[in-house]
């Protein structure tokens, strides 16, 4: 195989956001063939990466859309698989011609900003250091998509309604889109507050966003195994607002990168006619 490894401009230059540096490396070959960026950043508590595929072959000139995967655990853990592989093993990323990115948080994932502790800023991390790490060292065509189930489902979701004009696909499975108080599943250490909890509140965001989002479809909702109840629900809020989106009731799956839905929601997310 032939890999690709990208010139690297030492980001202090490229992520600079007022007087905010963060320090990404250099990419690094693991030995699953991802490319390894090791990242420090004030909005984190600790050392995250992020981790790269791309096509094995990269025609020269090409940009490629970029598929974001977003984890459920804090760190590089697996307790629920490993979606990167996953969509290796399926060979996604040459299928769809396509660089898919997956990048670790030190605390637990739930894609929001904490009003009150700086370390844990989860969005504004993802925005302003994964992007556009991603964006200034590999050849992408500014077509990003968000792909995650569980609380990375919601965060799918909840990224794209909050920044509409960034993402352009979001795709979730089987995940807790009717939350609507703060407190379980360990969001009450990533969200702080009630108030804060509710400005990345699904419910309140698609009905924020329905007249936006009446064009082509860019929400996705595929399978279930805890959470059917909360799809049915959001596909009848989505259908009640008029909002395009592909619903998938089933089959149900188990609650894991690799019990079989990613292929799916990855060709959702990336359809061949375009």
């Amino acid at each position: 195989m032939r890999v690709w490894l990208p010139t690297i401009v030492w980001l202090f230059s490229v992520l600079l956001s007022g007087s905010e540096a963060h320090e990404v490396s250099q990419a690094v070959l693991d030995q699953e063939g991802f490319l390894e960026h090791a990242v420090t950043s004030e909005y984190q508590a600790g050392p995250t990466d992020i981790r790269v595929l791309i096509p094995d072959r990269l025609e020269p000139g090409r940009r490629y859309p970029v598929v974001y995967v977003l984890p459920v655990e804090a760190g590089r853990g697996t307790r629920w698989g490993d979606s990167l592989l996953e969509i290796k093993n399926h060979d996604l990323h040459n299928e769809h011609q396509s660089i898919f990115v997956f990048p670790s948080f030190s605390d637990l994932p739930w894609y929001a900003d904490h009003p009150t502790i700086p370390s844990i800023r989860q969005e504004t991390y993802f925005l302003k250091v994964v992007v556009p790490t991603v964006e200034a060292n590999y050849p992408t065509s500014g077509e990003r998509h968000l792909l995650g189930f569980s609380k990375s489902g919601w965060g799918a979701w909840t990224l794209l309604l909050r920044h509409p004009n960034m993402f352009q696909r979001a795709a979730a499975w089987d995940a807790p889109l009717m939350m609507e108080q703060v407190g379980k599943y360990g969001s009450r250490e990533i969200f702080g507050t009630q108030q804060n909890f509710e400005r990345y509140r699904i419910l309140d965001l698609l009905r924020e966003n329905a007249m936006h989002l009446r064009g082509e479809t860019r929400l996705i909702l595929t399978g279930y195994d805890n959470f059917r109840n909360d799809h049915q629900q959001i596909h009848k809020l989505l259908n009640e607002l008029q909002i395009p989106h592909h619903y998938s009731d089933g089959p149900r799956r188990t609650h894991a990168w690799n019990s079989g839905w990613v292929s799916e929601a990855v060709g959702l997310l990336l359809p061949k006619d375009g």
